[in-house]
């Protein structure tokens, strides 16, 4: 296994100290990124250096080898608070005044304290009558890609792994990032628009956290790819079935349940910490830190 750790800003002091924490004499560190290193062959991540690392707002993660970039086949990513920095149905809540009842139900919902379907229903009921203009309002004026998705998304085309965004959204947002980033499949809900105006109610089968995980294994299957070739990222309790059926899952800055039963976790950096999180240990392409 190999240590990876990653942070806005590391500095020479704080890399010597989690060298001294590791008592990794005979072993230096290989600079992978701007601000991210790697560490060959560790087995364990010692108490002392966890609170280190939170303390100091960095990312650390012991990372098998087996999941890096040359094996990885398929990323399947949430939309809202993961490839993008809103959650859409609290900007399309914001249009109607009603944000703050949308955003309560959706961070309970993100916290695991109500079921996802049931959750989304209560939102969307909520929407009844707003002017569907509203939609394309919430992609020009607020919708964003999290900052690092491009480089994310770039690293996975050049070691052809194949991209997949499902989300428990809506589609008219998702197909929008679809395009942007150039994903390979996107999947999300869709709402009922009747005369111009929603209907406060969702079409067809909730995309929940079990529908997610189908859609995985469907892709992955389809694919032909194995378990451990398949990496999820989110950031919400509707997120934990996915994660479940990859062979491994990213928590982005995410909820503590969330966090807690990942794989991986990612706090303080964007999502191009994922290039650095998956990739290979190389010291023909990097430096050595002594």
């Amino acid at each position: 296994m190999r240590l990876v750790i990653q942070g806005p800003g590391i500095s020479f002091q704080q890399l010597a100290h989690i060298h001294q924490l590791l008592s990794a004499s005979h072993q230096q560190f290989i600079q992978i990124g701007e601000h991210a290193y790697q560490l060959a062959n560790q087995s364990a991540i010692p108490p002392e250096l966890h609170a280190f690392c939170l303390d100091q707002r960095i990312d650390l993660a012991l990372v098998d080898d087996l999941h890096n970039l040359n094996n990885l086949g398929l990323a399947v990513m949430d939309m809202d608070s993961t490839l993008i920095t809103i959650e859409c149905i609290d900007e399309i809540a914001d249009m109607q005044g009603l944000k703050p009842q949308v955003a309560e139900i959706t961070e309970s919902a993100m916290r695991g304290e109500i079921e996802f379907a049931e959750s989304l229903r209560r939102r969307v009921a909520l929407l009844k009558g707003l002017d569907a203009s509203a939609l394309h309002r919430v992609i020009d004026e607020r919708l964003q890609l999290t900052p690092g998705a491009q480089a994310w998304i770039t690293a996975c085309k050049q070691h052809n792994i194949k991209t997949m965004l499902v989300s428990g959204g809506f589609d008219f947002f998702a197909d929008r990032v679809k395009a942007m980033l150039g994903l390979d499949v996107a999947k999300a809900n869709s709402l009922e628009i009747i005369d111009g105006k929603l209907t406060g109610r969702v079409l067809g089968n909730i995309v929940d956290a079990q529908a997610k995980a189908d859609y995985l294994e469907r892709f992955r299957q389809e694919l032909g790819l194995r378990q451990d070739q398949v990496v999820a990222i989110g950031d919400g309790a509707n997120d934990l079935t996915m994660m479940s059926a990859a062979g491994c899952g990213v928590a982005y800055h995410a909820k503590p349940v969330v966090q807690e039963k990942a794989t991986y976790a990612l706090n303080h950096v964007n999502l191009e910490g994922l290039v650095y999180l998956f990739s290979p240990l190389s010291a023909s392409s990097a430096q050595t830190c002594h």
